[in-house]
């Protein structure tokens, strides 16, 4: 079934709202590029906008009350936040999740190593991702050194056009006929994507082997206070450096590092934002860590730290007992703002047109997602779609469903699963990305607008 075409119904001045929309989304794309600079950000940004932190809330014994708003920093990689709404919390929430990490290249925890001259950074890549188009193109290093004094120095280099940059070698064309003949998979070894890091030796060292090894080391102690022993307490991650762009002679759509997932997280924020006054229904947003390996450890969704803080806020409001913490989590209503497949013209096989995500036309909702036989799927109920799909209409958002892929070709994962697991109503609703896990993708800057309103709309709904 055709629906309507989102660049078809904007007047001019949608057209201006839809793009100054994307500047904000295009300055937080290209600052945040890791899980913790965002949550940073997150932070920030609910302080300014009258959230309090639940820790203080707790520390202070502070009751809280109906149009409160709360955040959570989790570790620095999670982030929720809440406004209470005017009915009881055991009624349920209204619920925006997605995740703030995305496919990059991590450096081990014994990282330097010297060969021939060339001081290399070894690696341990992160996700799911063609290995080979990490290769031969500039990477900055964003992360924190956390020291055995307790400081956490942050490190960005490769941003500032006075930084340097890094980057992964490939074999010249000249000398890859073997190269050439292998699978794709295997073109580019894990173990291969190994950072080039410095050439020159240090000065006035005798020994000239690991001088340049030496000279590096001695860059980081002046430069930045970082000792060789330091990179064993240390999250470092190599990301594509540079800015995200307008792509496209009409500028219509979004070139950046990391739209999956961060082009949900931001346009969820934002409609957190907009919720103005106090709620019926308590609004939450949850930004998480580790979806792209699994959603396991004690920053991904597995952990419990959105139940213990529901947990939490009940015992501040004067009305916890287990019975509510369960009652809370499975009356909740959340759309798992998660990316789609955007349909790609070059390589049209793997799609099936008519359950398809395109790029321009509006919000996407994936019934089910998993692999193949809709394992690990979440599989919404048709009465919960429903229900969105008045929600979607009446607020006059663009949107379209889709399935990840042809049926044995295609699948993937999000946080939705895990979240059905307290039994509420889940729904997959995200946007439309072509060349997703790749170090550059692509989304409509249309598509960014409406999931905007349509996750304004939902949070607003009794």
């Amino acid at each position: 079934m055709e629906r309507k075409v989102t660049w078809e119904q904007y007047s001019k001045e949608d057209l201006k709202k839809i793009f100054s929309f994307a500047e904000g989304y295009k300055a937080f794309l290209s600052k945040c590029k890791t899980e913790r600079e965002c949550v940073n950000e997150f932070v920030i940004r609910a302080k300014q906008e009258g959230y309090h932190d639940l820790k203080d809330i707790i520390r202070e014994e502070r009751k809280l009350e109906a149009g409160d708003k709360i955040y959570v920093n989790h570790m620095g990689k999670c982030f929720v936040s809440f406004i209470l709404g005017k009915n009881d919390l055991s009624q349920g929430m209204n619920i925006l999740g997605a995740h703030i990490d995305s496919p990059r290249i991590d450096l081990k925890q014994n990282p330097l190593y010297e060969d021939n001259g060339l001081a290399m950074l070894d690696t341990h890549y992160y996700g799911g991702i063609k290995k080979y188009q990490w290769v031969t193109i500039p990477l900055a290093l964003h992360g924190v050194i956390a020291k055995k004094d307790g400081t956490v120095i942050p490190m960005v280099i490769g941003e500032k056009d006075s930084d340097p940059v890094l980057g992964i070698s490939d074999l010249l064309v000249h000398l890859a006929a073997d190269q050439m003949d292998k699978k794709a998979a295997k073109v580019i070894e894990g173990e291969n994507l190994d950072i080039m890091a410095a050439s020159m030796p240090l000065m006035g060292k005798n020994d000239l082997r690991e001088a340049v090894s030496a000279n590096l080391l001695h860059i980081l102690k002046e430069d930045y206070n970082i000792e060789e022993e330091d990179f064993l307490s240390a999250e470092i991650e190599a990301v594509p450096a540079g800015t995200a762009k307008d792509y496209g002679f009409d500028r219509s759509m979004v070139m950046g590092y990391g739209h999956d997932d961060r082009v949900c997280a931001y346009s969820s924020f934002e409609a957190m934002l907009q919720i103005k006054g106090i709620p019926d229904t308590t609004s939450v947003c949850i930004l998480v860590d580790k979806e792209e390996v699994g959603n396991q450890g004690a920053t991904g969704m597995f952990s419990r730290f959105f139940e213990n803080a529901v947990a939490e806020i009940l015992n501040a409001i004067g009305n916890y007992n287990e019975i509510n913490v369960r009652r809370a989590l499975s009356n909740s209503r959340m759309i798992s703002s998660d990316v789609s497949a955007g349909y790609d013209p070059n390589y049209p096989s793997v799609f099936e047109k008519k359950n398809t995500a395109f790029c321009g036309k509006g919000l996407v909702f994936n019934k089910y997602s998993g692999v193949r036989g809709k394992r690990d799927a979440n599989d919404a109920n048709a009465e919960f779609i429903a229900d969105i799909r008045k929600i979607m209409d009446e607020a006059g958002v663009c949107f379209q469903t889709a399935e990840l892929g042809k049926v044995d070709q295609g699948g993937g994962g999000t946080i939705a699963h895990i979240l059905a697991r307290y039994g509420m109503q889940v729904l997959d609703g995200g946007i439309a990305v072509i060349n997703m896990h790749a170090p550059w993708e692509i989304v409509s800057k249309a598509d960014l607008y409406e999931a905007w309103k349509g996750y304004i709309a939902f949070l607003k709904k009794a």
